[in-house]
């Protein structure tokens, strides 16, 4: 098994390598964009609730079903149902470009609820404190709100992460390259079951690395 598992590596390498770069790709483009939208929805999330500093019903009411209607679709399906959309913003539904769209959106609310989560968590007390010695509410949130909040909000972001490792995976398998795609095309589609453990194993070794830096991150910030 390891010699027919070596043999594979050295002729396919080059399309392993070139499906990897493309899945680096996606999820650092996408994980970037969804980080940049999904913490601000967080924060509009976590302080127009019923606990929060800017209570607003009709806000809060309107993102938080927006937020789970789009967490409810499969990611396959998604991908399905909105080509128009993809092909509106980068010209193109197929390949990397043509995955990174669908990514954004899937993984944004899942990044805006866990930025919700780590700042409800916050004590209460704290910004109380802080509102009876005449903080404005901006303040309180950047000055308390993110600052007690950013160790729930960075293993959001991990946790995003390595969700759109898996999303990516599924991306590939509809046209949207990477890993996913070398794993269908040379490995399910070829009858190669060397192949699919190999990128199952490059897979599960970019889960551990995020989780791994995540966690490296969380330590020197936390402590």
């Amino acid at each position: 098994m390891i010699d027919e598992i070596i043999f594979n590596l050295v002729k396919y390498s080059p399309n392993l390598i070139k499906a990897l770069k493309e899945t680096l790709i996606m999820v650092s483009i996408s994980g970037l964009f969804a980080t940049l939208f999904g913490i601000p929805i967080g924060i509009i999330l976590a302080t127009t609730n019923e606990q929060g500093l800017l209570k607003n019903k009709v806000v809060y009411s309107i993102l938080s079903k927006l937020i789970n209607t789009l967490r409810s679709i499969p990611f396959a399906i998604l991908v399905a149902s909105i080509p128009w959309l993809v092909r509106a913003i980068v010209n193109t539904t197929i390949g990397v470009k043509g995955a990174i769209v669908p990514l954004i959106i899937a993984s944004t609310p899942f990044m805006a609820r866990q930025v919700e989560l780590a700042l409800s968590k916050v004590d209460k007390g704290v910004i109380e404190a802080y509102q009876a010695m005449g903080f404005s509410n901006f303040d309180i949130i950047l000055k308390v709100l993110l600052k007690e909040g950013q160790g729930g909000i960075i293993q959001g972001v991990t946790l995003s992460l390595v969700s759109l490792v898996g999303f990516s995976a599924i991306a590939g398998t509809v046209g949207g390259g990477g890993l996913g795609d070398f794993a269908l095309r040379y490995g399910y589609s070829s009858f190669n079951p060397y192949l699919m453990f190999i990128t199952l194993v490059i897979i599960i070794a970019l889960v551990f690395i995020i989780q791994w830096v995540g966690d490296l991150i969380l330590k020197e910030v936390v402590h």
